[in-house]
């Protein structure tokens, strides 16, 4: 048992040579605790599930400590599925792909074609280079435990070792099924958890349906006002700025059209779609331009910038989301400074409401709303412009 004074790699040594001999291990992953024995043992899973009072047509995660030794161990995964457990992993996710040479079979259940794949943060297991297969540590239909407290005490006496990482989160991992990603990009969730679907959304379905050749031509035909949102966006933009900073550059139109009007500034602009930004990098001056993968929930960049400016990026935030970004700009932006955003808004009149939305994903607010929380914020806002479901805001910071 880890008695606190073990370091991290004694604990992953102990962990893997009590793997490899057909013990069972009671740790603690990144949301909660669970079992774990070798997928390949018939003995140790037979005593896993004893333990669980699980029955042995119902499957388990084989859970990896790398991603790469996840991709070793199933060499079938395709490409786009690969990408797709790479966005996602190492995180509290378990995902769901085809399994046409029925490895790890004590682990799929009655399921051979299929198998769960779980990639954990566990700092204390870094460098474990065994699969595991890995059930939460409860009996079954039970709660799933957060400290080693919870989980129950026959469990913790009938293990062979005990890791305590503390308290955990205690919500499971999301389970996403990838079984026809490879094929159409078609993805759903299993069962709701530690990862959001916001989150999911970013990393399967824009990644995958991003084509750099028809996004312009695409983004046009959902939104027929899309020019006029980022020329009026850029002119509520002023003139003379000289540092800017874009949240969700995209790939680059908005950042073109500012630094035109804005012909001696330099701009640093952030986006967590990769595909995106190698798309802005190519139209955008590099001695003006720096541009980096980010999430707008993240920590800014370091200030003062004399405009922030942000199109079709914040309205994928819910409110609590949103207010607590536009103090954040706030806070980074020169006395005087002016924040700039272009995006999707509830209309009042729900019949002005066409553009199309993500369920999940795309989190648009009534206009008022955000009107207030800028206010609240410490800005003077005004509409800049408005038509439809689409607004631009324009905001002095006080």
């Amino acid at each position: 048992m880890s008695d606190g004074r073990r370091s991290k790699t004694s604990d992953a040594e102990a962990f893997e040579r009590c793997i490899r001999v057909g013990g069972l291990v009671l740790f603690g992953a990144d949301t909660v605790y669970g079992l774990a024995c070798d997928p390949n043992d018939r003995f140790a899973v037979e005593r896993l599930y004893l333990l669980k009072r699980r029955t042995l047509d119902k499957p388990s995660a084989v859970m990896f400590f790398s991603v790469e030794h996840a991709f070793e161990a199933m060499p079938e995964i395709g490409d786009r599925t690969r990408a797709a457990m790479a966005r996602l992993m190492p995180g509290g996710v378990t995902v769901l792909v085809p399994n046409p040479a029925g490895r790890f079979a004590l682990a799929c259940g009655a399921d051979l074609g299929t198998i769960g794949l779980r990639v954990p943060v566990v700092p204390a297991l870094a460098g474990v280079r065994v699969p595991v297969l890995q059930s939460s540590a409860n009996r079954a239909g039970g709660a799933d435990p957060r400290s080693l407290d919870e989980v129950p005490p026959l469990l913790r006496a009938a293990v062979d070792l005990v890791i305590d990482v503390g308290e955990l989160p205690g919500t499971p991992s999301t389970v996403v099924d990838l079984r026809r990603y490879e094929a159409d990009g078609e993805w759903h969730v299993v069962r709701e958890g530690a990862v959001g679907e916001r989150e999911l959304t970013e990393a399967l379905h824009w990644q995958y349906h991003f084509d750099a050749g028809s996004y312009a031509e695409q983004i046009r035909a959902d939104l027929p006002a899309y020019d006029s949102l980022q020329n009026e966006l850029a002119g509520a933009s002023g003139s003379g700025a000289r540092r800017i900073l874009e949240l969700g550059t995209g790939t680059g139109e908005t950042a073109r059209r500012l630094l035109a009007r804005h012909a001696d500034a330099v701009l640093i602009g952030i986006d967590e779609n990769e595909q995106m930004l190698a798309v802005a990098s190519e139209v955008l001056p590099e001695a003006q331009v720096s541009l980096r993968a980010g999430r707008i929930e993240d920590p800014l960049p370091e200030g003062p910038f004399d405009l922030v400016a942000t199109a079709l990026c914040v309205h994928h935030l819910d409110g609590a989301a949103k207010a607590d970004l536009f103090g954040r700009v706030r806070d980074v932006l020169a006395p005087g400074g002016l924040f700039v955003m272009g995006d999707v808004v509830v209309p009042v009149d729900p019949a002005l409401a066409t553009t199309p939305l993500t369920p999940g994903y795309d989190r648009p607010s009534p206009l008022a709303d955000q009107l207030r929380w800028l206010a609240e914020a410490g800005f003077e806002p005004r509409v800049a412009w408005e038509h439809g479901d689409l607004a631009v805001v324009a905001a002095r910071r006080n």
